[in-house]
């Protein structure tokens, strides 16, 4: 019992405590500045912006939990994006077929990751960096010389219209939700969830403990590369009957910031899904609130980056605490 007090954090840990106070304030400023704020129609685009963001963050955590990083979503979810949408227009699959293929799709590429990662052993930021450029080039090569157009709706269930939800719900949110209650209790109540904090606390003394860290992290890198396929189910509902080029774009940036707002150490050994999970509500807070201001989107970025500094700021605050404690 001590010893999953050591590697584990508490249930709800300070840092969610302090983001759910965050949101709530976020909210009520929003709410008094621009009175259509707590709306339907401007609360409803925000949970589905927020679904593929945190979904793919669930994976992220588990993988930076060991340890490591995958900046090669962005061009996974684009790889995913094409392959789904050109099913959709040019083979009519049906919605379970266009779930599964992007699913498989996500898992092809997540295992490239994690096979090069685990028995490779090259650093996740190097290798992650490398297929990235792969990942890009083969979604671009996919795409041709334009978009794909004439996507029709079958993953309406997953959109932001009538169709995609219930009793007023994102039906994407709350996948999501279901997904990182699941991913939270795995990694608490689970031998094997907690090795993952075992492997980032300390790879070499979890190996002598008898967990098998190349599975382990291999199977981080897979499901990250699962719940990417998932998303790009998403990010096409999102959108119009065109899917450009752009898809994807910068979102393994705002999946990260999400991951490091909630509180998952950047050095492993401690993160909760949870705070992701909070954590790319605020960043899509901040952005639907810097949107509906008529601020300059660039200013979105400058207060997530703040956000990032001061998560980063506290994170190294509580180790340093942490460490003269055990002195």
């Amino acid at each position: 019992m001590n010893g999953k007090a050591r590697v584990l954090p508490p249930p709800v840990t300070s840092q969610e405590v302090v983001l759910l106070g965050v949101i709530a304030v976020l909210w009520a400023a929003l709410a008094v500045s621009t009175p259509a704020f707590l709306t339907a129609g401007s609360i409803q685009p925000l949970l589905v912006a927020t679904a593929p963001v945190a979904l793919v963050g669930v994976g992220m955590t588990i993988v930076i939990i060991t340890g490591g990083i995958d900046v090669s979503v962005g061009g996974a979810i684009m790889v995913c994006s094409v392959l789904t949408a050109k099913a959709l227009v040019e083979a009519e699959v049906g919605l379970g077929v266009a779930v599964l293929l992007a699913v498989a799709a996500g898992g092809v590429l997540g295992l490239v990751n994690g096979v090069l990662i685990a028995y490779g052993r090259v650093h996740a930021i190097i290798i992650t960096f490398g297929t990235a450029n792969l990942f890009l080039f083969l979604g671009l090569r996919i795409f041709g010389s334009g978009t794909v157009n004439g996507i029709p709706g079958t993953l309406a269930f997953f959109g932001r219209g009538t169709a995609g939800r219930t009793l007023g719900v994102p039906h994407a949110f709350l996948i999501t939700a279901l997904l990182t209650v699941a991913a939270w209790w795995y990694l608490r109540h689970t031998a094997g969830g907690r090795h993952f904090f075992a492997i980032g606390g300390d790879a070499q003394a979890a190996r002598l403990a008898g967990v098998r860290v190349r599975r382990r992290v291999l199977l981080a890198y897979l499901v990250t590369g699962l719940l990417v396929g998932l998303a790009s189910c998403f990010v096409i509902a999102q959108g119009t009957s065109t899917l450009d080029q752009s898809v994807g774009s910068g979102k393994e940036l705002a999946v990260i910031a999400a991951v490091v707002i909630g509180g998952t150490s950047i050095m492993g050994g401690r993160g909760s899904v949870l705070g992701t999970f909070l954590g790319a509500l605020l960043v899509q807070s901040v952005a639907s609130g810097v949107t509906q201001l008529g601020w300059r989107s660039q200013l979105s970025d400058l207060f997530v980056g703040i956000f990032i500094i001061v998560a980063v700021g506290a994170d190294l605050l509580r180790a340093r605490a942490r460490a003269r404690r055990n002195r």
